[in-house]
């Protein structure tokens, strides 16, 4: 969905439309959880918080005056999965955390999903939040400077590096 079509949905949402909802849910469900689960690694917790931002989303949709609504609802996944994080990293304990991260041996050298995703693991948060944010939100680098607050060069600059280390990292170099 582009930003015309976002802004007319979540207009007829706040008019009470729950098919402008569906449609809204269908279209950004899954780039949607892709970044929440990118900043969780865990499927579990990261349904938890897509679900949380839908209900959030339905109940208090966005004031009409928000000039980047897309920007915006990505900016909310966001911020709901790092807050999520932050809470459950003070709650668990180390061997906890580790049990959330799958095992890299269970998984065939084939399946390039999966080596796509460990390989996101692998670099610094901020980079791969960054790539999640060009490949699955399919957001401009000035929106996603504007969702990391950050500025539009360091975006750029991050998000060259990160595909740099994930084209080593997949043709089987040490990259980090």
């Amino acid at each position: 969905m582009n930003n015309n079509e976002i802004t007319a949905a979540l207009d007829a949402l706040r008019g009470g439309d729950k098919k402008a909802f569906e449609e809204l849910y269908n279209n950004l469900r899954v780039p949607a959880y892709t970044i929440i689960y990118r900043i969780m690694w865990d499927k579990s917790a990261a349904e938890d918080i897509l679900q949380e931002f839908f209900i959030k989303l339905y109940f208090s949709p966005p004031e009409p005056s928000v000039k980047n609504p897309r920007a915006y609802i990505f900016r909310t996944a966001r911020n709901l999965a790092t807050d999520a994080l932050r809470k459950r990293q003070k709650c668990l304990s180390l061997d906890e955390m580790e049990d959330t991260v799958p095992d890299n041996g269970l998984y065939g050298a084939n399946d390039l999903k999966i080596a796509v995703n460990d390989a996101l693991k692998s670099l610094p948060e901020d980079e791969s939040q960054i790539v999640t944010l060009r490949a699955m939100g399919e957001l401009k680098f000035r929106e996603i400077s504007e969702i990391m607050k950050i500025p539009l060069g360091t975006a750029l600059w991050k998000y060259q590096k990160a595909i740099g280390k994930l084209k080593k990292i997949l043709e089987g170099e040490d990259a980090l």
